[in-house]
């Protein structure tokens, strides 16, 4: 991984696993920073504890993501907000593939990153929000043992299933965005079914490449 996709990751990663351990019903009732400041040291402290993810365990850490993760991440909204106008464009059945493929590809993203936790600590900002506000900002930071502190912050929206993550902010960069680019331009050149393709070809890549422990 290079330096600036590895942060990217390492973070993100972080930012997901801080939404993981929290009683669905509970989560419903509860605000979404102090969501996330209640359980983020639990769980950075499972990660760090779990052996099977510091070896790159794929099986473990697909686990970890499939399980714990992914049900706290809004994967259709953020699918959507990538595709941008061409998702309104796309068929039921075109919208359903592309989000389980763009589904997909962050469980292989995030399971890489996984492993690579450490000593990584999070400090939280205070949150601006109107009350009764379902769109919210969470920002933070991620303070690492050797270099600057990494700038981190979350959108999540309130649901009937409560706060779930749809965007994600690293080093000033939204993921969303970084993807929006890349869509519009595989869209423009082979259509939706080329993305989805695109996409799929790119999972399969991912599935056959080894998870490694970092050194």
């Amino acid at each position: 991984m290079k330096p600036i996709a590895h942060i990217f990751a390492t973070a993100a990663t972080i930012a997901f696993a801080t939404t993981v351990l929290v009683a669905p019903a509970r989560a419903q009732n509860e605000a979404p920073d102090a969501l996330v400041k209640r359980i983020s040291a639990d769980v950075i402290e499972t990660v760090k504890a779990d052996k099977d993810i510091q070896a790159g365990n794929r099986n473990r850490i697909m686990e970890l993501v499939n399980s714990k993760i992914l049900p706290h991440v809004d994967a259709e909204k953020m699918t959507a907000q990538a595709a941008g106008r061409f998702w309104r464009q796309a068929t039921p059945e075109q919208q359903k593939r592309l989000s389980e493929e763009f589904r997909t590809l962050l469980v292989y993203t995030y399971s890489g990153a996984l492993s690579q936790i450490k000593n990584e600590t999070i400090e939280f900002k205070p949150m601006r929000a109107d009350a009764g506000a379902t769109d919210v900002e969470v920002r933070s930071q991620v303070n690492v043992a050797r270099g600057e502190p990494i700038t981190l912050n979350y959108r999540l929206a309130k649901g009937a299933q409560g706060w779930k993550i749809y965007d994600i902010n690293v080093l000033g960069a939204w993921l969303v965005e970084t993807y929006k680019g890349t869509f519009a331009a595989e869209i423009n050149k082979s259509g939706v079914d080329g993305l989805i393709a695109k996409l799929a070809e790119r999972n399969k890549q991912l599935a056959n490449k080894p998870l490694k422990a970092p050194k």
